[in-house]
């Protein structure tokens, strides 16, 4: 009976301390996030996911999803057509750190409170994915990116658990949006999302769509639990201080004052047209110009590439390619001559393909296009029709 109860208590000694060895052994999980640069393509953050793994006999690591080669042959068309491949890299992190601390862009890093075997489940897959073989991926800006990689993993660890959290709820951002306050420090950067950007990025977005932008998925992550019910993120703290421009907050879109830019260019065109054509026609040829070169690279993206966000874009309405017609009839109105039957048809078609993107923006989710037909819808107007020159 002894015999039997010193076996049974060795075996309890045994499991206990085969579970403290398995929790000891058990990697530290963290997602570091790097707030936004000054470089455009750094203008929407960054994250990775560290692995301080005891076993590995060597200091943390940082899985880093954003890795791209510009050298590498035939990127620029793949850039052009939508297909570009980016890579995981495992490094120290350390190393990872360096550049962030170069350049001034704030880091932090959240530890997950993980169990033992989802946090090994991470580490693994992650050794896995980093392989030469396994490393790249086709990169999408909103749908497959650094941090949505980051938040797969996560998710996958947690057996869905944190989609089933974050795909319930909603901060009525949209990809639009979201792209537009990160893209505002470069007024270029902007306009290009603004318009370029098709019905595709106006549906409001879940938390886990959200998660895109690494500072909307940390955000998510101070939110959630675990498979346990305690919060997911167990710690954190800055790892490097912001030393640049923070990142832009939200700001409401208002339509209103384009409206008012509008009718000023609808009112000086009807009042250039009647008084002093030459000029209205030195200032439509650029005007013109730009508004179908803009509306042909649309097109382009539409139909030639893969780049979805981008499609059906109403905005082409606006942007006509018809404006590269007009260009002609704003040589000869700069020469002193009038325009041809045929250009204003031209025009009028034009205004009607208007009047067309503003019935358009009736239906809920259509696209947000308001301040651009604010702004043009009032010149295409004010240019459809003839007007008796003094």
């Amino acid at each position: 009976m002894q015999t039997r109860s010193a076996l049974v208590r060795l075996l309890a000694i045994a499991m206990l301390w085969l579970t403290a060895t398995a929790a000891f052994a058990a990697p530290r999980i963290g997602v570091l996030t790097m707030q936004p640069g000054e470089i455009f393509f750094e203008r929407f953050g960054h994250n990775a996911v560290v692995v301080d793994d005891p076993e590995s006999g060597h200091g943390p690591i940082s899985y880093n999803f954003g890795f791209f080669d510009l050298g590498e042959p035939g990127f620029l068309g793949r850039f052009i057509r939508g297909d570009m491949q980016y890579m995981l890299v495992a490094l120290p992190v350390d190393e990872d750190l360096s550049y962030y601390r170069d350049v001034g862009r704030g880091v932090s890093i959240q530890w997950l409170d993980l169990e033992p075997a989802q946090a090994r489940e991470i580490a693994d897959a992650l050794a896995h994915n980093a392989l030469p073989e396994n490393a790249r991926y086709r990169y999408d800006y909103f749908t497959d990116n650094c941090s949505t990689r980051v938040r797969d993993a996560i998710d996958r660890a947690t057996g869905g658990a944190l989609r089933d959290q974050l795909e319930v709820r909603s901060a009525g951002d949209t990809y639009r949006s979201e792209a537009v306050r990160l893209a505002s420090p470069a007024l270029w950067m902007w306009l290009g999302f603004d318009i370029g950007l098709g019905p595709f990025a106006d549906r409001p977005l879940s938390r886990w769509e959200d998660a895109f932008v690494p500072m909307r998925l940390a955000a998510s992550l101070r939110e959630v639990k675990n498979s346990a019910g305690r919060p997911l993120v167990a710690e954190e703290h800055v790892v490097l201080e912001h030393r640049i421009a923070p990142e832009p907050s939200d700001a409401p879109r208002r339509w209103w004052p384009w409206l008012i830019a509008g009718v000023l260019l609808a009112v000086g065109a009807r009042w250039l047209a009647t008084h002093k054509p030459r000029v209205l026609g030195g200032l439509m040829l650029p005007t013109w110009t730009v508004l179908g070169a803009l509306g042909l690279l649309m097109a382009f993206i539409w139909c030639c590439t893969a780049h979805r966000a981008g499609w059906t874009n109403h905005n082409l309405l606006l942007f006509s390619p018809l404006c590269l017609l007009l260009v002609p009839g704003a040589i000869l109105m700069l020469r002193g001559r009038a325009p041809s039957r045929f250009h204003m048809g031209v025009r009028i078609a034009i205004a009607v393909g208007g009047v067309l993107a503003l019935f358009l923006q009736l239906p809920a989710g259509a696209q947000f296009q308001a301040p651009w037909l604010a702004l043009l819808l009032p010149l295409h107007f004010a240019l459809a029709f003839p007007v008796r020159r003094t």
